[in-house]
Parts: structure tokens; sequence; C-alpha cells
């Protein structure tokens, strides 16, 4: 796979969605009803970072770490502020709830060749932790910005070339 850009993304909001004990697969995704959060700026980043479990061993002189518990990023993504953009109004309502939300990030990356290219996704569920608007100085476009406390394993799809 050739290297790609992050231009052409697509980030997109689904519904309230329960937690589960194990991981996600991508059937579990293919209920959702999506909608696209529109003017992004940044998408800030996914990934699982495994927490540190240190032991002194004395007769080594040497700590040894282990791997704990795995802990999912926290996303931070950024929008030019419009009020009538249907996935900002979903990300700000979420925003007031408890619950956890379906995502799905499509990157730009399906093949140049092929019956029916498709680019690949990622699934997760996520809590939208904070909803604010940055105002910057006078040359800047008003954003918002929403922090995702992600909540589960990355499900990834593939691109295809069908």
């Amino acid at each position: 796979m050739p290297i790609f850009s992050t231009a052409g993304s697509k980030l997109s909001i689904g519904a309230a969605i329960d937690e589960k004990n194990i991981d996600f697969v991508a059937a579990d995704f293919t209920s959702q009803t999506w909608v696209e959060i529109k003017n992004l700026e940044t998408l800030g980043s996914l990934g699982d970072t495994s927490e540190a479990i240190n032991q002194a061993i004395i007769g080594e002189s040497r700590v040894k770490t282990l791997k704990g518990a795995r802990t999912a990023s926290t996303m931070e993504i950024v929008a030019a502020l419009d009020y009538a953009d249907a996935g900002q109004l979903a990300l700000i309502a979420a925003e007031k709830q408890s619950s956890a939300f379906a995502f799905k990030l499509e990157l730009a990356d399906k093949p140049a060749a092929g019956a029916s290219p498709k680019n690949s996704i990622r699934y997760f569920i996520a809590k939208v932790m904070s909803i604010v608007e940055a105002y910057e100085g006078a040359n800047s476009v008003v954003n918002l910005t929403a922090t995702l406390g992600v909540n589960s394993n990355i499900v990834k799809v593939a691109a295809s070339a069908t």
C-alpha cells in the first residue's frame, strides 16, 4: 500500500451504543446510521497503550516492566464551527449524555484500480468528553474542538478493490 494523505478522510458519528467487555468487530456497527461531521481541520490520533507495571527484583538489581491493561487514546478533533451541520450538532448533543457513541473514520486510501474500490474504515466507540469553541485571533476561523474518550478497540477494515 503506498503512502496516502489524511485529506479526503471523513469522520461520522452514529447512535449511542452499549459498551462490551470484549472487543468489537465490524458487524457490531452495521446497524448504525452515520452522520458525517463536516468542516474538519484535524482528526487527532487513535490507538492503544498498555499501562506499565514495574517491579523491582532485588536479586537482579533491575526493575522489570510488564504490560498491564490497555487503554485507548483520547482523540481530539477540530472543525470549523457550523451551526447548521448535522454531524456537529450530533457531536454537541452527545457531549450532554453519559453514553458512548459509535464512530466511523473513513480514510482516503482506496486503490486506484478495481471494480468498486473502497476506502479503509476505522470503527470505535467513544464518549464525547468535551465540546469547546475556539475563537483565536482576528484572522482565524471559529473552531469547534471535541475530545473523544475512546472506550473500545479500534476495528480496522482494510481498503479493497471491490
